[in-house]
């Protein structure tokens, strides 16, 4: 399993990041974790062919996690010319919210006939799902999304890839990165505790509770930025756009 940073920004694009996605191969399979608005230009940036993204895993839905879906959707009609399937998955209530943003920002779009199949699934909290092969568990965390916030857990049953989505410290992150091959972690601001976002301050007050044999940190602002040699120096990977890693 290799896991490489599309994007790595928060909402704002600090840094002049993008917005958070991540790409994963596992065995044939590729896949998304996470589709933020700017995930399509990131995508063709890293010279990544959007044709060969088998699914979309989303955390929760927020539109720097969720917004680049109707992009994805149409550039594969119209440009790239799509015809394999396409498998979009995500928390409670993403069958709804999904088509409701494409018609939000492309209107008549969900009445397409699309050249290639696709649907939606989505994924119980708390519950194992087959995702294309796939083992997903997510569990609910803080960050109101106007529907479940979810940190999730995925295995190709040799390596298992961990992730935070977006919340403040609960304890639900506790058996999502126990043993986990990689956890990327948000962390968002430095040192404030601000309400459905960690810090580095937090995380590092936690670390003994995040298992994971290697952490990643992700979506981070500029206070967080700044200090990127002090996260390294404590032990973390840094995240940043084309950097890959084999679990």
């Amino acid at each position: 399993m290799r896991l490489t940073v599309i994007g790595c920004g928060d909402a704002f694009g600090s840094g002049g990041h993008h917005n958070t996605c991540f790409h994963v191969t596992a065995g044939a399979r590729n896949i998304l974790i996470d589709c933020g608005a700017s995930a399509l230009v990131a995508l063709k940036a890293q010279r990544i062919d959007p044709n060969t993204i088998d699914a979309v895993i989303l955390s929760h839905l927020h539109g720097d996690h969720f917004g680049g879906v109707p992009f994805l959707m149409l550039d594969a009609q119209y440009m790239s010319r799509r015809e394999r399937p396409l498998l979009l998955a995500g928390p409670p209530g993403c069958a709804v919210r999904i088509p409701a943003l494409m018609e939000a920002m492309f209107p008549a779009s969900t009445q397409t006939k699309f050249r290639f199949p696709w649907h939606i699934v989505e994924i119980p909290v708390g519950t194992p799902t087959d995702v294309l092969g796939l083992s997903v568990t997510s569990a609910e965390v803080i960050h109101f999304s106007g529907a479940p916030s979810t940190a999730l857990r995925i295995s190709d049953g040799a390596k298992t890839l961990a992730y935070s989505g977006d919340t403040e410290w609960t304890d639900a992150l506790k058996p999502i990165a126990a043993g986990a091959d990689l956890f990327v972690v948000e962390c968002y601001d430095y040192a404030r505790e601000l309400t459905g976002h960690l810090s580095w301050r937090t995380i590092m007050a936690r670390r003994t509770d995040l298992a994971a044999r290697r952490i990643m940190v992700t979506h981070m602002n500029p206070t967080v930025l700044a200090r990127r040699d002090e996260l390294r120096a404590a032990g973390v990977v840094v995240a940043e756009e084309g950097l890959s890693v084999e679990l």
